[in-house]
């Protein structure tokens, strides 16, 4: 671990273990083999080869090649690609071998029948993202949208000095700042939930040559999307050698959206940790600063907004280079596409160091209502409505003159200011009830 070139292998290890069950060589061998075990099976109830009826009678024995899969006969395969130099073509003298050793040569030479290697790639890697997505991604990213949630409705009637370009402005509430951000986030969760997911099938240059030329009549497009459907994959159709992988990179660009918003909400509470509009709870033995020792570091929006960031990059070139490919097919996508992984790691260290941060947020009311109170000049919009209601001449103007770069304005001068007006005394009073604490609108929730 201490040795390893990429944090994610190294540093974090720990977070990242489970995502090797999906992106690691050991993953992408184990994918393919089932590939290539389900294939073999539904080929054999397509056609009529002489020994078909083996596969039947064997199926359990086949399916447990894969289902007992371990690292020692992933070893075997990386031997045999030693030699071959072709990953593919290893897992296919692999099965042969085992097909062999159990009585079953007579069937070998079907495995892999008619396909090319990115049949299996192109099927091995969209369902090994299928899998993650459901199993690991989407489930932690609801959970950290069910928090931000709860945070929403818990402070959604805490009001709070709203700021854009960075000053004063209307105010808002604390909880339905956060819902904000859960909104968006439940948008784009939806999309990823309801992106389908495609594979390739088609053989050498996508047309089924080598299967329609063994057996004609059978019509191996139908055969292909049964196949993916049965996986849980659409068809993509027509292709080349390769998937075109435009819904991969629809997919990737999802995932940059979600990562976007998270940064926005990473940089967002920053903010309001250094304004100390939240405290974060302290654990003992940790140090912030190695030379300040009262320093209280917000570290896990940090590492987050950093971790999203390499993320991003990583989802934007893969979304950009996939679908790029010359001709009927060069070899770029082979290398890129082994790096899917990456990207989907540094979203989840991400994603477990905002689950942290949120954790240890702690509201400081006292703080929020201060800054409320030091700045009264935001009430000057509603009292120009008002008076534009009533047909006051240019309330703006005279609101404008009063408080434009006047710096802290106090109630009292709201109130004086008020006091000169020529309005009857219902609308002063109506003036005089607004206050930054009741000047909030109707705030809308995310759920």
């Amino acid at each position: 671990m201490i040795n390893a070139i990429s944090p994610i292998d190294g540093r974090y290890a720990d977070k990242t273990k489970e995502l090797s069950s999906y992106f690691s060589e050991y993953a992408l061998i184990k994918y393919r083999i089932f590939i290539e075990i389900q294939y073999l099976i539904q080929l054999s109830k397509q056609i009529s080869f002489k020994g078909a009826e083996l596969i039947d009678l064997n199926k359990q024995a086949i399916y447990r090649i894969f289902s007992n899969f371990n690292q020692i006969e992933a070893e075997k395969i990386k031997n045999i690609e030693a030699t071959t130099n072709h990953d593919i073509k290893a897992i296919e003298y692999y099965l042969k071998n085992e097909f062999e050793s159990m009585g079953l040569s007579e069937i070998s030479e079907w495995i892999h029948f008619g396909l090319t290697s990115q049949d299996i790639n192109n099927t091995a890697i969209p369902l090994s993202i299928k899998d993650f997505l459901k199993d690991i991604y989407i489930p932690k990213l609801e959970k950290i949208n069910a928090t931000l949630k709860s945070m929403e409705e818990a402070w959604f009637n805490i009001p709070m000095l709203a700021r854009t370009h960075g000053q004063p402005a209307s105010p808002t509430t604390l909880g339905k700042e956060i819902g904000v951000f859960a909104a968006r986030l439940n948008a784009q969760i939806e999309t990823l939930k309801n992106l389908p997911l495609y594979g390739k099938f088609g053989g050498a240059t996508g047309n089924f040559n080598a299967h329609f030329i063994a057996y004609p009549d059978v019509d191996w497009h139908d055969f292909a999307k049964d196949f993916l459907l049965s996986l849980g994959l659409e068809r993509s159709k027509p292709t080349t050698q390769i998937d075109h992988y435009d819904n991969l990179a629809a997919l990737f660009h999802n995932l940059q959206r979600i990562n976007t918003i998270l940064i926005d909400f990473s940089r967002d509470i920053w903010t309001y940790i250094s304004m100390d509009y939240f405290k974060q709870a302290i654990k003992n033995g940790e140090i912030g600063s190695s030379a300040m020792p009262h320093k209280v570091n917000p570290i896990d929006f940090e590492n987050a907004e950093g971790n999203l960031g390499i993320s991003n990059a990583l989802f934007r070139h893969l979304a950009e280079k996939l679908p790029v490919s010359r001709l009927q097919r060069d070899l770029t996508d082979s290398t890129v596409l082994r790096n899917t992984g990456v990207p989907f790691a540094h979203s989840f260290i991400a994603l477990m160091a905002l689950e942290k941060g949120v954790s240890k947020l702690l509201v400081q009311e006292e703080i929020i209502t201060a800054d409320l109170s030091k700045n009264w000049m935001v009430v000057a919009e509603a009292i120009q409505t008002i008076l534009r209601r009533e047909g006051y001449p240019k309330p703006y103007e005279a609101l404008k003159e009063l408080t434009r770069g006047a710096g802290q304005i106090t109630m009292n001068e709201i109130h004086q200011f008020i006091d000169k007006l020529d309005i009857n005394a219902t609308i002063k009073a109506e003036l005089k009830d607004i206050t930054p604490f009741n000047y909030i609108g109707k705030a809308e929730h995310s759920f």
